[in-house]
């Protein structure tokens, strides 16, 4: 009589590829939910970040009665300084290490206010630590606040700091220095954006102004206040009682991505001219002239000749100029970057992030709004608000429609809408 085995059988190979078809169609169904879920913890992570920078803002203003100035820092003679030009030390112009040039962001300012108190100290007083070399300590030391912000050797521009990173944006290194995704408000035109209301003198003594003097001048302030509307002004003073058209309807400040090195229209600006009227004349000048790439919207066109690798967008966050540490309200969110001939010139810089369809801003109360890529933005062909335009003159309206409204500070603009 035959005895039934009661060894347990096995799975046919039929059986085994059913499983693993079943459970590759279960990972294809979860994963986009698990990469919405993790893109979501990072856009909230990112919201917080603005939250903490508003409320710096507002620490800051309530200490000292005003923002920190956007553009501001130290001038002076020439000085022996550790990276200077040889028989350079009277020539501000080849010798920048011995002072800032007035080239420090607003953010600068607000490092104390941040959690970055030992910072601060390190930027406040003279340093003699070499970045490149921390471990042999400099001779002669860097002056307090700093050279100008393009020394590799000074530690604390080219320290990342994790409240100026949002965590979707993968940037990371060189040849960027300390990278930030957050930047200063300059409003809704391009003109003055990196001169303001003062003027220099000539820097190696003599002139009409007093020497090594940053003075206020009657044509750049009158300059300066047509075209600079934004809560932030280059080189000029700003407090919240300049803000008449109310702080939860001015934008503060604006996310921007920092560039890949991929020609991304956001990340590395075109090359035009200088100063780039045609940018100020017609914000969509790049497009009406076919340097974006028709078949990859986003990036530029080939043989479109855009800016040097070390310049790209977010690589200084302790440089004023605005295609480092600022933004325009004037094409809308995620739009191409329209430059000058080079990074220190003005262009037009919208603000842009990783996450889907838009970017955070930060609203002038600390208020944090979503702005979507297609909010309502006017007539962008419509030239910029600035001294010597005759069809939108100084106090005129923003043609920008919500979007421009929203960067300007008093233009007396009713903002009656949700967004």
């Amino acid at each position: 009589m035959r005895q039934r085995s009661n060894a347990s059988r096995g799975f046919t190979l039929v059986e085994l590829l059913v499983v693993i078809a079943i459970i590759g169609v279960l990972v294809g169904l979860l994963l986009p939910a698990v990469q919405a879920a993790r893109e979501a913890a990072r856009r909230m992570s990112c919201s917080n970040n603005f939250k903490q920078l508003g409320l710096a803002m507002h620490n800051y203003h309530s200490a000292y009665k005003q923002l920190p100035i956007h553009g501001g820092g130290t001038d002076g003679p020439g000085a022996p300084v550790p990276f200077g030009n040889a028989g350079a030390s009277t020539n501000w112009w080849t010798n920048y290490g011995s002072n800032n040039a007035w080239r420090l962001s607003a953010l600068v300012g607000l490092t104390p206010f941040m959690e970055q108190q030992a910072l601060w100290e390190q930027i406040s007083n003279p340093s003699v630590v070499n970045a490149l070399d921390p471990s042999t300590p400099l001779t002669t030391p860097w002056p307090a606040m700093g050279p100008t912000v393009q020394f590799l050797q000074y530690q604390p521009w080219v320290t990342n700091l994790p409240m100026l990173r949002c965590p979707s944006d993968p940037g990371q290194g060189l040849p960027a220095q300390g990278r930030t995704n957050y930047g200063l408000c300059m409003g809704d035109s391009i003109d003055w954006s990196v001169r303001g209301p003062r003027n220099n003198p000539t820097r190696t003594g003599g002139g009409a102004l007093p020497a090594w003097k940053w003075q206020y001048h009657s044509g750049w302030s009158q300059r300066s206040r047509a075209a600079d509307r934004g809560i932030f002004v280059p080189h000029g003073d700003a407090k919240f009682r300049d803000i008449l058209d109310g702080l939860s309807n001015t934008i503060a400040m604006g996310e921007l991505i920092t560039d890949l090195g991929d020609r991304d229209t956001r990340g590395t600006q075109s090359i035009n001219g200088n100063p780039p009227n045609e940018i100020r004349d017609n914000p969509s000048y790049c497009l009406d002239n076919n340097q974006v790439d028709p078949l990859r919207p986003q990036y530029w066109a080939p043989g479109q000749n855009t800016e040097g690798a070390n310049n790209g967008r977010g690589y200084k966050w302790a440089d004023f100029r605005p295609n480092w540490s600022a933004i325009h309200t004037i094409a809308p969110p995620n739009a191409a970057i329209g430059g000058g001939n080079n990074a220190g010139q003005t262009g037009m810089f919208p603000p842009s992030s990783r996450h889907q369809g838009g970017a955070h801003i930060l609203m002038g109360d600390g208020a944090i709004k979503f702005i979507t890529s297609s909010i309502e933005a006017g007539n962008q062909r419509a030239a910029n608000v600035w001294q010597n335009n005759t069809v939108t003159p100084p106090g005129s309206a923003s043609p920008y429609g919500l979007w421009g409204a929203l960067g300007t500070k008093a233009s007396k603009e009713v903002i009656s809408e949700e967004f």
